[in-house]
């Protein structure tokens, strides 16, 4: 059943190009991921994250960042994103006119420093410097709570540490905030707690979700969150992504799969499911190997089959 509490209406945020292809491998051509980002836009998702503005060195499948901003078709109703590690990102992204930047914290404190290379002081030090860099020019930033349910290395973080992060990031001037469970630890009976808690306490501020499925409760915890009211989620096309500083951390949950699964519960979304599976069916070409996702490989519910009855079949299927 679906809570009173929850949006009629939810919006769709695709992270593919970023948080999917960072731990690829093998390089995707600059070309391609212009050629999938420019195909996304035209699904009906409200934001897509486009690159990161980090070091090539760090993550090398992303080293194309300002080429594939500066060739992307930009689509009337899409926000485009970049991730930004600090004030030389920001710039990086503000030259390339990035629509909004995310800035990134784990409020666990041995995953920042692993991740980040810095404690959170020092984080939320350096997003100062880059809310001063942004002041006046438009561009909106994000702030993101990396491990906001639970930390690989310390384990559950109280909810008294989301809302000093929070309280944190809106006194930097920050537009919204992002819950990321980084290495899916997060139980549905947390997320809906927690996502309840940050929306009565701050009911004007933009809420959005990013759940990974490394243990298989990634759409259980969308469902979670919707019961408490949130109605923005991230997703990556085909489930691909995952932190690299996360001890057997697999990807984030699928787009065309939370799509599915909200749009058969009722609830809008604007994406074209269609469009989103056609995609995620051709990546498996492009990246080398398979996809997690679950309905681009068993169709949508509503795809029937021809019944054609075998006489030689005795075994039930249940």
């Amino acid at each position: 059943m679906i809570s009173l509490d929850a949006p009629s209406r939810v919006y769709i945020n695709e992270v593919v190009l970023r948080d999917g292809l960072q731990n690829e491998a093998a390089f995707v051509p600059t070309d391609e991921k212009i050629r999938l980002a420019d195909r996304l836009s035209l699904t009906g998702v409200a934001k897509i994250e486009v690159t990161s503005f980090v070091s090539p060195k760090a993550i090398p499948n992303l080293r194309d960042a300002a080429e594939v901003m500066a060739g992307i078709a930009r689509h009337p109703g899409v926000s485009y994103c970049a991730l930004v590690p600090n004030a030389k990102g920001a710039e990086r992204a503000l030259a390339a006119k990035a629509d909004e930047i995310n800035l990134v914290m784990s409020i666990g404190e041995r995953h920042n420093l692993a991740n980040m290379r810095m404690t959170c002081a020092q984080s939320l030090a350096g997003f100062r410097a880059v809310m001063d860099l942004v002041a006046g020019s438009g561009v909106k930033v994000n702030g993101v709570i990396a491990t906001a349910f639970a930390c690989p290395f310390e384990g559950t973080q109280p909810l008294s540490r989301v809302m000093w992060a929070i309280e944190s990031y809106l006194a930097l001037g920050m537009d919204a905030i992002t819950m990321c469970d980084t290495t899916g630890m997060a139980f549905p009976s947390q997320v809906e707690s927690y996502c309840g808690a940050v929306r009565k306490a701050f009911p004007k501020v933009p809420l959005t979700l990013h759940f990974h499925d490394t243990r298989g409760q990634g759409l259980a915890n969308v469902m979670a969150a919707l019961a408490a009211g949130v109605g923005s989620f991230e997703g990556s096309l085909g489930g691909i992504g995952g932190c690299p500083y996360a001890p057997g951390a697999t990807g984030n949950v699928c787009t065309e799969d939370v799509v599915h699964l909200l749009e058969g519960c009722g609830i809008a979304t604007g994406v074209d499911l269609d469009s989103l599976l056609s995609l995620s069916r051709e990546m498996p070409k492009l990246l080398g190997h398979d996809m997690p996702g679950h309905v681009m490989h068993a169709g949508k519910s509503s795809e029937l089959h021809a019944f054609t009855p075998d006489a030689s079949q005795k075994i039930p299927c249940l």
